[in-house]
């Protein structure tokens, strides 16, 4: 009897485990979860506006040449080159626009030059000796300078080196400005940019003429106890070249 109700017992069991096994097998295979979205990092472009501070160093050069003059009291002047350098600083603003590896655009600034330098000249006499004393005049490029010019460059990604051209102007001249420079992208950016870029720049500044307040007087020479003014022709009408080396950061705005 016993024998008999194991029996039973085991059929069923496995008649049980054989529909279990059929059930499951009906079942919808789980499918694999989906592969997690990564967004591709934004590609950097130079492309939007910008604006930004400067500060580096200048250094002025005059072609003032030795003048041989006659009149009254004939001698040559000889004209010191004045070549000292004094710290520039100021704010510039731009646009840049990137074609591939190409960046063109155009920047203004508006610089402060510490340039006041007082012209130095010796006079040589023809003839009777005598004492030469030189007059107070200021030689100045001007207290300030502003530029607007084009630039040209290639990105590689985050560093950009480019050209620059353009005008240069001061209060009562114009002139040219033509230089160069590189710029970095840092992995910053503050005060709600898109980037900020370092940068290092120069620029040869040229004016067409000194801002000369001497009307040609350079000073008196006495001899024999009689004192005569000094004037030399066109003593303002030299060229003036600026050179100007600085660093600056920029705050670029737009595109990322």
């Amino acid at each position: 009897m016993k024998k008999c109700v194991f029996s039973l017992l085991a059929g069923v069991a496995g008649v049980a485990l054989a529909a279990a096994t059929a059930s499951a097998a009906d079942l919808p295979a789980r499918e694999a979860p989906p592969a997690p979205i990564i967004a591709p990092a934004p590609i950097f472009t130079w492309t939007g506006f910008y604006a930004g501070v400067n500060a580096g160093w200048g250094w002025r050069s005059d072609d003032s040449e030795s003048v041989v003059i006659g009149g009254a009291v004939p001698g040559t002047l000889f004209f010191d080159n004045n070549d000292d350098g004094g710290f520039v600083g100021g704010a510039q603003i731009g646009y840049n626009y990137q074609i591939g590896s190409f960046v063109i655009g155009i920047e203004t600034d508006i610089q402060w030059a510490d340039t006041d330098q007082e012209e130095e000249v010796t006079f040589v006499p023809i003839g009777a000796p005598g004492t030469f004393i030189p007059g107070e005049f200021d030689n100045n490029l001007s207290d300030w300078f502003g530029t607007v010019r084009a630039r040209v460059g290639v990105a590689f990604d985050r560093v950009l080196i480019y050209g620059t051209g353009g005008l240069a102007y001061t209060d009562d001249n114009t002139g040219w400005a033509l230089g160069g420079g590189v710029e970095w992208a840092l992995p910053v950016n503050w005060f709600g940019s898109s980037a900020v870029t370092f940068g290092i720049e120069g620029l040869w500044l040229s004016f067409d003429e000194d801002d000369d307040d001497d009307d040609g007087f350079v000073g008196t020479f006495t001899s024999g106890g009689v004192t005569t003014n000094v004037f030399a022709p066109d003593v303002g009408n030299d060229e003036n070249d600026f050179f100007v080396a600085r660093a600056k950061l920029n705050f670029k705005f737009g595109t990322y």
